[in-house]
């Protein structure tokens, strides 16, 4: 269910049901009944409780006040995998809501033999970067340091855009997205300096945060997820009914332009005005309220280093180049990141028989549906350890998804026991040897659903 039903029609596809009080429930959590829109800016909802973390001290940094004021069940489930009510005991339950209805169960055998299985490989306390993964690190960030400085002190050339844009695509997926998911170090003050590198290639952390950690917890939900709809209308991700309003014309020729499309990536994310405000558009359309003390306090520092980012990388190309060379320069550069990023992204979710709606059984009989199966089924794994070390571990996608707390250097060392377990209980496991297959597959399922193939009546069968 969405975090803040009143932004979505989901909110009244059920009845509110009556919530019967603990016995453990003191006097002034009896007073506390409300729903989440009501919650206040330093307050989260997490299965149906309302905690208070004005007083609580998060080990994993201030970051948790992020999503102040939202029902962040899915994000707390995906983020503390080894969840028990002892951890919710170490907060302030302040009261309840009336209008909590998870979509995603958990506890099934599934995800129970799954846990157990990876723990005894990687124990929950030493799940956090590896001396490999931090020199990986920052080797990549020396690299684009070197590279910047030659960018900015000698002026761009044809050779130094691409490189310099591929260097920055290799911080967002080698340093910042370890980072900002609180995997590349157990010390939060590491995590959160490294998670800069999201705001020097061009984006930001805290929108990161926003709409990557809101893409996780509903990845692929036909209306949750905003990564499936953050390339609209240009691109259609979703495989919407043929009559949805989502579909254009041009949308039945998307798989011969998806990547051109996708190469303004980076030109998008610079000159986003969301910097202002904080605010990821995709996150809040499906409920997320950003308008918390934290958000609002770290607006001037976002764009302090925006304003930064854009005098190094697009204002002092124009000292050594005319205007038109030195744009062509920029565009070079933005146009190498964008292709970099944005492809491997596309092939993480969208493949052939992905499963583009998780939740569908729940719409039509109420039955929760298991969150790690829901995660296993929606993501695609290719390749081995090289592309883990070029991706970040994005390549291990179904791993990445199962455990995202869990450094990217891991998931070379758990993915065969991943495959056993999905095998065992018959959870779809796709995986590509090669790159290339999966992004045939990605181009595959591109055409499919801008035609809306799947869709299509096949004569005389009824279907």
């Amino acid at each position: 269910m969405p975090p803040n039903a009143d932004y979505s029609r989901l909110r009244n596809r059920f009845p509110i049901k009556n919530f019967e009080l603990d016995d453990d429930d003191d006097i002034a959590t009896r007073e506390r009944v409300t729903q989440t829109k009501h919650i206040s800016d330093t307050e989260v909802v997490i299965e149906g409780s309302i905690y208070d973390l004005t007083s609580f001290k998060h080990p994993g940094g201030d970051a948790v006040l992020l999503f102040g004021g939202n029902d962040v069940t899915l994000q707390y489930r995906m983020i503390h995998p080894y969840h028990t009510r002892k951890n919710l005991n170490k907060m302030t339950k302040v009261g309840i809501v009336t209008d909590y209805k998870p979509e995603y169960s958990f506890g099934s055998p599934f995800e129970i033999e799954l846990k157990r299985e990876i723990a005894k490989i990687v124990s929950p306390d030493k799940q956090f970067g590896t001396w490999g993964y931090l020199a990986r690190a920052v080797f990549y960030c020396c690299v684009m340091a070197l590279l910047q400085g030659i960018w900015v002190r000698d002026g761009p050339t044809v050779a130094l855009a691409i490189m310099l844009g591929i260097s920055q695509a290799s911080i967002g997926l080698n340093v910042q997205h370890d980072s900002n998911h609180g995997a590349a170090s157990k010390n939060p003050l590491v995590n959160d300096i490294l998670g800069f590198g999201a705001d020097f290639i061009g984006g930001c952390k805290w929108l990161w945060m926003e709409q990557h950690w809101t893409h996780h917890a509903y990845c692929n939900h036909n209306e949750m997820d905003p990564d499936a709809v953050s390339a609209e209308p240009m691109l259609v991700f979703n495989d919407y009914p043929l009559d949805h309003p989502a579909r254009k014309a041009w949308s039945k020729y998307q798989a011969f332009f998806f990547l051109p499309v996708l190469s303004f990536y980076w030109l998008s994310s610079v000159f986003n005005t969301q910097i202002l405000d904080l605010k990821q558009k995709g996150a809040e359309s499906v409920g997320i309220k950003m308008e918390n003390d934290f958000i609002k306090k770290r607006r001037k520092y976002a764009v302090a280093i925006r304003i930064l980012y854009i005098y190094m990388n697009v204002v002092t190309p124009f000292y050594f180049h005319s205007p038109l060379a030195a744009i062509g320069y920029i565009l070079l550069m933005g146009a190498s990141e964008s292709l970099t990023l944005s492809t491997l992204f596309s092939l993480s979710h969208n493949f052939e028989e992905s499963d583009r709606d998780p939740t569908k059984d729940f719409r039509k009989s109420g039955e929760t549906v298991c969150w790690y199966k829901g995660q296993a089924e929606t993501s695609s794994t290719y390749g081995g350890f090289i592309s883990g070390c070029l991706t970040g571990g994005l390549n291990f996608q179904i791993e990445h998804h199962l455990f995202p707390r869990m450094c990217s250097a891991w998931y070379p060392v758990i993915a065969p026991t991943v495959r056993k377990i999905c095998k065992k209980h018959g959870v779809k496991y796709v995986y590509y040897p090669w790159i290339w297959q999966n992004f045939v597959s990605t181009v595959k399922y591109m055409h499919k659903s801008g035609t809306g193939a799947n869709w299509e009546l096949e004569p005389l069968s009824g279907k």
